[in-house]
């Protein structure tokens, strides 16, 4: 699905926990057993995380100032970490009201000539 994609889902807030920041390397294992306050705190100078709400423990990835997500790489539109992608890019669009739905795939159009 994401072969046809023009990466426009990449320019959402995206939610990330723990575990997704220990699978994309940014926080250890030792780390997060710490206040995830001072992870916040950390990525956040890092320019990496734009928001961190303590009671959910949701953390919001920082994106560039045209809305891009920071690992979207700007001349191919993919993902630079991919293999290592939050849950939330992982479970797009398999979760939500419709899954399997994309509101950013392009539409098919027809545009070969009719035959006679």
């Amino acid at each position: 699905m994401c072969d046809e994609c023009h990466a426009c889902c990449c320019t959402m807030p995206v939610e990330v926990w723990l575990p997704d920041l220990i699978r994309m390397g940014l926080v250890d294992e030792f780390e997060a057993e710490g206040p995830a306050k001072q992870i916040a705190k950390r990525l956040t100078q890092a320019r990496v995380v734009d928001q961190f709400n303590h009671a959910s423990g949701v953390f919001i990835l920082a994106r560039r100032a045209n809305g891009d997500c920071i690992y979207l790489t700007r001349d191919t539109r993919r993902c630079s970490i991919y293999e290592q992608r939050p849950q939330t890019c992982r479970n797009h669009p398999q979760k939500g009201p419709r899954p399997g739905f994309c509101a950013f795939r392009p539409k098919r159009t027809d545009t070969s000539p009719a035959e006679d």
